[in-house]
């Protein structure tokens, strides 16, 4: 039979035999899950401009720790920070932030496939002169004879070998013009508010 010694029963940790547990609290590693995520939340927005973190409203101790981010270099050093700033999120309601920063990333998705849109449309409208009436019966609030006049100056420079200014005024034009077209989720939202 074992028996433990004087010294093993001195320090032996007693543990009550009936614990009761509330259904209800999140498990150990549910915390630790929250946490993580609150910390990455924290790198996110350590990466964002100051201009972007002074639109969320976030306490000055967290804007503080958040400041102090890209000054923190050594490996250590900022895998701690982040964990600091993690911390300091458990006082924050990480939902507002989330959504702005969606509505940030949904913005510049936009803008991207704008850009893209506008670059294609562009080209093909410098290189082929009946496009125009395409492009026109798309996006009608555009000024065609205008955009005409460029898309001309465009060619020419093109054939001289000069600088494209043409060529960027038509993409300006082009750019703007699908920027104001609404997206889909756009008019979702604006049905919904009816």
């Amino acid at each position: 039979m074992l028996s433990l010694s004087a010294k093993a029963k001195r320090h032996a940790v007693s543990r009550p035999k009936n614990i009761v547990r509330d259904e209800n609290a999140p498990s150990k590693s549910q915390l630790k899950r929250d946490m993580t995520a609150l910390q990455e939340l924290g790198e996110v927005l350590g990466a964002l401009s100051k201009s972007q973190l002074d639109e969320l409203d976030l306490p000055e101790t967290l804007r503080d720790a958040l400041d102090d981010l890209p000054k923190v270099t050594a490996h250590e050093g900022r895998r701690r920070h982040i964990q600091y700033i993690g911390k300091l999120m458990r006082h924050v309601d990480p939902a507002p932030i989330r959504e702005q920063i969606d509505r940030w990333e949904i913005g510049s998705r936009a803008n991207k496939t704008a850009f893209k849109m506008a670059e294609k449309w562009r080209d093909r409208l410098i290189a082929e002169p009946k496009v125009l009436v395409d492009f026109s019966e798309m996006q009608p609030e555009v000024d065609a004879k205008a955009l005409a006049v460029l898309i001309e100056k465009a060619r020419l420079q093109a054939t001289r070998g000069e600088a494209p200014a043409a060529s960027r005024q038509v993409f300006r034009v082009v750019y703007k013009a699908f920027l104001k077209v609404p997206t889909a989720s756009s008019s979702a939202d604006e049905a919904a508010e009816d």
